[in-house]
């Protein structure tokens, strides 16, 4: 039996089928999100709600034409079906196959690289006046959900664009925040009235008689007509950013979807939809679950629950148990995440503790400042944020926290390759970009037990500390009870050899020690020396290497500009030691692509293997 999604390969296609067509449609794409996601792993919940969302997007409006940019774009696999990869789906977020994300190499309909938030008003706002200056006409369309609204980058594009009054439309995805309760009969009919041509020309004609009467007539006039709209939408604070509003729209009707942006799409000027819809639509696991189905690996899809992963507990896991024990220990403590308290796994703290946890939201620079104003008033403030994420924050981690050297604790998440999320969500250049501000102290554990440690280590510390670790499951260590400081710029020994050294940071210590044993059947035997700390380095113990084995491989799941190796041949420079036989192992000058994170480690040789071959190749050197 053949459906409508097999004869749907583009949305010329889609714009051919009859509307009532279009909720089996909507049926159809779901159960191939839903299919393939149990298998692949990805962002469900967001997708399956904007399912009649993106069809009505694509059936009203003239694509790749007319421009769609998603925000996040972790919404956009029926988006991605509907655009010609439909039969590339199933490569879904593996290595070689789509990625989660809208990608402009991917397809002429992904208009705009995105993976991180609330950069889509920006974007489009700056397409719409590079339309305007080349004296082109169509259509641009950002699609922002309401938590990215709320950053501080979408309201200052709000801003803008309303100044510039540019022709272009903003859809607000309000899948969570409940702006309005006013979805119902009244209120969508209320919105398809005030979008409609006849209403236009209406407003148009009473403005322009009142405006002829005179500017208290026209004042008044346009008082009016706030104080009416005030009652019936709940679009003023849009409309005085220059916005014309229009909603709230049930975001699951196809047929108020399509009313409302075929009238729109006849509209001038900046225009805000707003539509509301259910995360997780049509699958139960995922709408009573939103956020265990925001991002989720391969699950059982009868059921909604997880395949077998690797046992035991994620470095997540153990940084939440171990901050609720040391708030038990310390009133200072306070915990503040930006949008991801379960993705941090502060969720814990924020039950136990709900007076000391703060989400701010999807607003990175204000967690940082926020917290530096606690850290002035004597607290101890601990800011979990994926690593990739805390990139937005560079300048007030510079200038409010390292530069009054505060103590304040940022714990990144999900560092160096996550995998399958891709380039934009791979944690990669943190050391790098944290390495160079004075006063910070920069560690990553190698293994969970030492991340306990490293936690109180840097709480205890009066100065600003960052600590990052990998996505996923720890090695598997035994956890001490005692949790204890270490010795802030002390590296470990944990193998000695003459033949060369191994100094390892992080995640990349015990691939060093499985090179170390592969070495040493072949006769060559390595110090290896776990660093700990990125900032200070343990000086005395790389110079005493340097010095008696001369032969040194620094490795590091980071880039390798600014990261650090590059920080171990600055002191060696520092010291006039010769650094001819040092080698740098980590991440070349690239973006690292979406796949398995083994699959990446051992293709960029900073797995096992990789150290071997690398250090076999110095020991080459003349």
């Amino acid at each position: 039996m053949s459906t409508i999604l097999e004869k749907i390969n583009t949305p010329e296609e889609l714009r051919k089928l009859d509307p009532k067509d279009l909720p089996l449609l909507a049926e159809e794409l779901r159960e191939m999100i839903i299919s393939t996601v149990s298998q692949t792993g990805g962002h469900l919940a967001s997708s399956l709600g904007v399912v009649e969302l993106t069809i009505a997007l694509h059936y009203v409006f003239d694509t790749p034409r007319d421009k769609i940019i998603w925000d996040v774009g972790h919404q956009s696999y029926a988006h991605k079906i509907l655009t010609g990869r439909k039969e590339l789906f199933r490569t879904l977020r593996q290595h070689g196959g789509l990625s989660g994300f809208p990608r402009r190499r991917e397809s002429i309909f992904d208009t705009f690289d995105v993976g991180h938030s609330s950069t889509s008003i920006s974007a489009a706002l700056g397409m719409a006046e590079a339309r305007c200056l080349k004296k082109e006409k169509y259509k641009i369309i950002a699609v922002i959900g309401d938590g990215s609204l709320m950053a501080g980058m979408a309201l200052e594009g709000l801003n803008h664009a309303g100044h510039l009054k540019k022709d272009m439309i903003v859809v607000l995805n309000d899948n969570e925040m409940a702006i309005s309760s006013r979805v119902g009969a009244l209120s969508s009919y209320l919105s398809r009235l005030i979008t409609g041509q006849t209403y236009s020309r209406f407003r148009k004609d009473m403005q322009a008689f009142f405006k002829s009467l005179g500017e208290p007539f026209y004042k008044f006039a346009k008082q009016t007509e706030e104080f009416f709209k005030g009652i019936f939408a709940p679009g003023v604070l849009f409309d005085e950013l220059g916005f014309r509003y229009v909603g709230p729209i049930p975001g699951h009707r196809i047929d108020y979807l399509l009313e409302n942006f075929k009238n729109i799409k006849h509209l001038e000027g900046p225009i805000l939809v707003h539509v509301v819809t259910t995360k997780g639509k049509g699958y139960q696991p995922a709408e009573k679950d939103p956020t265990r189905f925001h991002g989720i690996g391969p699950f059982e899809k009868e059921s909604g629950v997880p395949l077998a992963s690797k046992p035991g507990p994620s470095f997540t896991g153990v940084f939440s148990e171990t901050l609720v024990k040391l708030a038990k220990q310390d009133e200072r403590i306070v915990a503040i995440t930006a949008g991801m308290s379960n993705g941090t796994g502060l969720d814990k703290l924020a039950s136990e503790f709900p007076e000391k946890f703060y989400d701010v939201g999807i607003a990175e620079q204000h967690a940082v400042t926020f917290a530096a104003g606690m850290a002035v008033e004597g607290l101890r403030p601990v800011i979990a944020i994926y690593s990739t994420f805390l990139q937005r924050s560079y300048d007030q981690i510079l200038h409010d926290v390292c530069r009054q050297s505060l103590p304040v604790t940022f714990v990144l998440d999900r560092a160096g390759i996550v995998g399958e999320d891709g380039s934009t969500h791979n944690g990669l250049f943190d050391f790098s970009y944290l390495r160079h501000m004075p006063n910070i102290i920069i560690m990553a554990p190698k293994d969970e037990n030492e991340l306990q440690h490293m936690l109180k280590t840097a709480i205890d510390s009066s100065k600003p500390a960052a600590i990052r670790y990998p996505r996923g499951k720890g090695i598997g260590v035994p956890l001490d009870e005692e949790i204890r400081n270490l010795a802030v710029g002390k590296g470990e020994v944990i193998s000695e050899g003459k033949d060369a050294a191994i100094v390892a940071i992080g995640s990349t210590v015990y691939p060093a020690l499985s090179a170390a044993q592969e070495l040493k059947k072949d006769g060559i035997a390595c110090t290896v020396v776990n660093a700990r700390f990125v900032k200070p380095l343990d000086e005395e113990l790389i110079c005493t290497l340097a010095r008696e084995i001369g032969k040194i491989l620094t490795v590091e799941e980071n880039v390798l500009a600014g990261g650090f190796g590059s920080a171990v041949l600055e002191l060696l420079n520092r010291k006039s030691i010769p650094a001819e036989k040092v080698t740098c192992l980590g991440i070349d000058d690239c973006f690292v692509e979406h796949g398995p994170q083994e699959f990446l480690r051992k293709k960029y040789g900073i797995d096992s293997s990789g150290i071997v071959q690398a250090v076999k190749a110095l020991l080459q050197k003349t």
